[in-house]
C-alpha cells in the first residue's frame, strides 16, 4: 500500500487531487473535510455527557509525566505502553464523570471563590511566599493546561471529594467490633503436620506412547507456536560517530575565551546560626529573651561554638558548632539570608526572625568562584565540544538516513551512503529476545506492523534512546503453526506425569484425612519423625511457608477434645496433611490512643470499601459508551 503511495504520488492525478484539497481547505477551512464525517469523536459518553478527545488527551499527558518523574532521570519513554496508559486514563475520566453527575445530582457545589482561594495559596504557585501569575502560567503550561482547564479540574475534584469525605467520616466501628479484630489478630494455633513428597510418586510414574499420542491429537490446538519476525537493521549510534570526529585545539581555545568572557563569579558564604525555636512549650516572646540572653553571652566572649553546641534547637548543626557549611544565595528564607549578606567576615547578627524561630547568625567565611585556568577547564571544554559536533552530525546523519531509507527498497543504500552494517536479527515473537534491540518496545512495534510486515518496506527510524536510532525491514514472516507431536512430546509427558502425580496425592491426602476423622492417631499413620509440630504459631510467624501458615488460619476451630483437618498444596508440588489442634484467644485489652487508633483505621477501611461500593454501583446504573 505504502509502494503504491509512493509509485503514485509524482502523478498528475496525485496533483490535481491535493489542488482540490488545498481549495478546499482556502475557501472553507479544515472543518469542511471534517464535517463530512458524521456523529461525535467522543472517546466515551456517560449517561449522554462526552468525554471529550482533549480530556483524554490531556489526561495521557499527564499520566506520562508522572510515570516517567517516578522512573528517575534515566526513564526510558519506549518502555510506557501508550494504549495501556489511554485506556488506564479513559477509565479513570469515566468514573469522574460517574461521580460528578452524582455529586450535581445531591447540589455539591465548590465555588468560584473557594477555587481561586485554593490556587492563590497552592505553594507550588508562589514565589518569596506569594502567588505568582507567571509561575502558575507556566506550570499548567508544562502540565498541558490552561487556567480555564485546571480551574474545571479542580471543581471537579473538590466537589466529588466531599462525597468520598462524606462516606469516610459516616462509617464507624463499634467497641466490641474492635476487640474481636484485636481478638482474632492476635490468635495463635497448635498444629501438628507432615509432607506427602512428590518425588517418590514421580519417580514410580510411567506414561506411554500411545497416552502422549492420545493427549496431543485431543489438545493440538494448545500447541501452537507464536508469530516471528526476523529483521534486518541499521544501526545509527552518536558515540560510534563521535570517534570519527575530532576536535582542534584552536576550538578549545576559542571556547576557552568565551568561558572567560562571560563567567560571573558567585559569591557564597560559610555561615554558622544558634536557633531558638517557638513551639507549644516556649511562646515568641520567651524564644526572644532567651536568643537575646544568648547574644548577650557571645557579646561577653563566650565561644559562639560552644554556645551553638548547648543552646540551638537545630541538632543537625549544633553538634558541628553552629556551621551550615558553604552556601550561595537561594539556600535560606528571605529574612535569614538578607541578614547574612548584610554581615562582614567574623561578625555575628542580632537576633533574626524566621518561621523555624530566633537565629544568631555568625558570618565564618566569603568564598568567591574564579575562572578556572586554561589546564583545568581544558578537558571539560574538549568533551563538551565533541558532544556538541557529535550531536549535530547525528541529527543530520538521522534526517539523511529517513530520507534515503523511505525511497528505498532495501537497506543497502541507506547502509552505503552512511557507511553503516546491515545487521540481523531474530526469528523472534512479539515478546522478543534478550539483546538490547529486539526487546525494545518501540522496535516490537515496528517489526510487527502490519504493514511492514506484508509489503517488506522500511521503517522510519526507531529511536532507541536519545543517542541510537535504527531502520529496520522485515526479511521473514512466520505465522503461527501447530507443532509437530515430535516439538512437544517432552512438554507433554511431563504434563501428564505432573496430572498423575497431582491425582495420587489428592488420594493419599483424602485417605489419611478420611482415616484421622475415623479416630485414627496421626501418630499411627505416619512415623513419628516426620510429623512436626508447632505450637502457638501467629499469623505473622516466619518459620512456616506462607501457603501452609495461611491455611492453618482458614482451617475451623476444631471440637473440645478433637482436632480437624486440612491438606495444603505446597509450591514444590506436595502436600501437607495438618492436623489443627487448638485455638487460643488471647484477651486483648485496648485503652486509649491504642483503642482509637484502631478505631480509626477500622472505620477508615470501612468507609473506603463503602465508598468504593457506591462507585461500583453509580458505574453499574450508568449507560457508558465508548468509540
Amino acid at each position: 500500500m505504502l509502494q503504491s503511495i509512493r509509485d503514485n504520488s509524482q502523478g498528475i492525478v496525485a496533483k490535481i487531487i491535493v489542488g482540490l484539497i488545498a481549495v478546499t481547505f482556502a475557501l472553507f477551512g479544515v472543518e469542511s473535510l471534517v464535517s463530512l464525517t458524521s456523529g461525535s469523536n467522543a472517546p466515551a459518553t456517560v449517561n449522554g455527557v462526552e468525554i471529550s478527545q482533549q480530556e483524554l488527551y490531556q489526561g495521557v499527558q499527564l499520566q506520562r509525566r508522572q510515570m516517567l518523574s517516578q522512573m528517575g532521570e534515566n526513564a526510558d519513554p519506549a518502555l510506557l505502553d501508550e494504549n495501556l496508559i489511554s485506556n488506564m486514563v479513559l477509565e479513570g475520566l469515566i468514573e469522574q464523570s460517574v461521580l460528578v453527575q452524582s455529586a450535581e445530582n445531591q447540589e455539591l457545589t465548590f465555588s468560584d471563590a473557594m477555587v481561586d482561594q485554593l490556587i492563590l495559596s497552592s505553594a507550588e504557585f508562589q514565589q518569596d511566599g506569594k502567588f505568582d501569575r507567571a509561575t502558575f502560567e507556566a506550570v499548567l503550561r508544562n502540565a498541558g493546561l490552561t487556567p480555564l482547564s485546571y480551574r474545571s479540574l479542580i471543581r471537579k475534584e473538590k466537589v466529588t471529594e466531599q462525597e468520598r469525605i462524606a462516606y469516610l467520616l459516616s462509617a464507624f466501628t463499634l467497641p466490641s467490633e474492635i476487640k474481636e479484630i484485636a481478638q482474632l489478630d492476635g490468635q495463635t494455633r497448635d498444629i501438628r503436620y507432615f509432607s506427602l513428597s512428590a518425588e517418590p510418586v514421580r519417580a514410580s510414574i510411567v506414561v506411554s506412547e500411545d497416552q502422549i499420542a492420545e493427549y496431543y491429537e485431543s489438545n493440538q490446538s494448545r500447541f501452537m507456536t507464536e508469530e516471528q519476525v526476523a529483521i534486518e537493521y541499521l544501526l545509527l549510534d552518536r558515540d560510534v560517530l563521535a570517534e570519527k570526529l575530532e576536535v582542534t585545539d584552536e576550538e578549545i581555545e576559542s571556547a576557552y575565551q568565551q568561558l572567560v568572557d562571560t563567567f560571573q563569579a558567585d559569591e557564597q558564604r560559610h555561615a554558622a546560626h544558634i536557633l531558638i525555636d517557638i513551639s507549644e512549650d516556649q511562646n515568641d516572646a520567651a524564644a526572644f529573651a532567651k536568643i537575646e540572653k544568648i547574644a548577650e553571652r557571645v557579646v561577653s566572649g563566650e565561644s559562639f561554638e560552644e554556645l551553638a553546641r548547648t543552646e540551638s534547637a537545630d541538632p543537625a548543626s549544633a553538634e558541628l558548632g553552629g556551621d551550615l557549611g558553604v552556601n550561595e544565595k537561594g539556600v535560606f528564607s528571605p529574612e535569614f539570608e538578607e541578614a547574612l549578606y548584610a554581615l562582614e567576615k567574623g561578625e555575628v547578627s542580632a537576633p533574626v526572625r524566621t518561621e523555624f524561630g530566633y537565629h544568631l547568625i555568625k558570618l565564618l567565611d566569603v568564598v568567591e568562584t574564579e575562572v578556572p585556568t586554561f589546564e583545568q577547564a581544558q578537558m571539560g571544554l574538549r568533551k563538551d565540544i565533541l558532544s556538541q559536533k557529535s550531536e549535530e552530525e547525528y541529527v543530520g546523519a538521522l534526517e539523511r538516513l529517513a530520507d534515503i531509507s523511505f525511497s528505498s527498497g532495501d537497506l543497502v543504500e541507506p547502509a552505503e551512503a552512511l557507511d553503516l552494517t546491515i545487521q540481523k536479527a531474530g526469528p523472534f515473537s512479539r515478546s522478543g529476545n534478550e539483546d538490547d534491540i529486539t526487546s525494545n518496545p518501540k522496535v516490537l512495534a515496528v517489526a510487527f506492523d502490519p504493514e511492514l510486515v506484508k509489503e517488506g518496506l522500511n521503517s522510519t527510524p526507531v529511536e532507541l534512546d536519545s543517542g541510537r536510532s535504527v531502520v529496520l525491514r522485515v526479511s521473514e514472516h512466520k505465522l503461527p503453526r501447530e507443532k509437530t507431536f515430535d516439538e512437544v512430546a517432552e512438554q507433554i509427558t511431563q504434563l501428564l506425569i505432573d496430572q498423575n502425580v497431582e491425582a495420587e496425592l489428592n488420594l493419599q491426602a483424602e485417605k489419611v484425612i478420611s482415616q484421622l476423622k475415623q479416630g485414627e492417631a496421626l501418630e499411627s499413620l505416619v512415623p513419628s519423625d516426620s510429623i512436626s509440630v508447632e505450637q502457638g504459631i501467629t499469623r505473622s510467624q516466619e518459620n512456616l511457608p506462607q501457603a501452609l501458615r495461611l491455611a492453618v488460619f482458614k482451617m475451623p476451630k476444631p471440637v473440645e477434645g478433637s482436632s480437624s483437618y486440612s491438606a495444603v498444596d505446597m509450591l514444590d508440588g506436595s502436600k501437607v496433611i495438618v492436623a489443627l489442634d487448638a485455638v487460643e484467644t488471647q484477651e486483648v485489652q485496648l485503652q486509649g490512643d491504642e483503642l482509637r487508633f484502631m478505631g480509626m483505621m477500622l472505620s477508615n477501611r470501612k468507609g473506603q470499601q463503602d465508598y468504593q461500593d457506591h462507585v461500583n454501583r453509580l458505574k453499574e446504573k450508568a449507560e457508558i459508551e465508548k468509540l
